[in-house]
């Protein structure tokens, strides 16, 4: 039970889990653990198997060492600091919350000049953008657009 000042400090598990669910290619879902172990042996970083990134994102290891954590950071694009800053850890899951509610091509200028932005602004951003998108119909549906007859 807090103040409700702070908001509660996820677990390394459920942040892990959060680079995955919210960082991938786009038209396709999450990395598997073997592209994200083959990833990070290409970037030069330490070895991780992947059976020890799942154990990282599912909670059955949670003390890895500062390389394991940066080089899953570099994969995924974030600051290492994801992992350690509350505050960052905030502002970067905003950043890419915006980011994953806009993969078109069209609007990443958008999200670029986002960057920056306190989590409560982008919280907002996003909203307007997910309100937009209801009264444009492209919420709806079960498909995404370009899988539309």
């Amino acid at each position: 039970m807090g103040d409700g000042a702070h908001e509660v400090k996820r677990s390394l598990a459920e942040k892990v889990d959060h680079l995955f669910i919210t960082i991938h290619p786009r038209d396709r879902g999450p990395y598997s653990y073997k592209e994200v172990e083959a990833g990070i042996r290409r970037q030069g970083g330490p070895p991780m198997s992947s059976s020890y990134i799942w154990q990282l994102r599912t909670g059955k290891r949670d003390n890895p060492t500062m390389k394991h954590l940066e080089a899953l950071a570099g994969f995924f694009g974030v600051s290492p600091s994801y992992f350690f800053d509350e505050e960052s850890s905030r502002r970067i899951d905003a950043e890419l919350s915006m980011l994953s509610s806009m993969r078109d091509n069209q609007v990443r200028s958008v999200a670029m000049r986002a960057s920056g932005l306190s989590p409560e602004t982008l919280q907002t951003i996003q909203s307007f953008i997910e309100r937009a998108r209801d009264l444009e119909g492209l919420n709806s549906g079960d498909r995404a657009p370009e899988e539309q007859p």
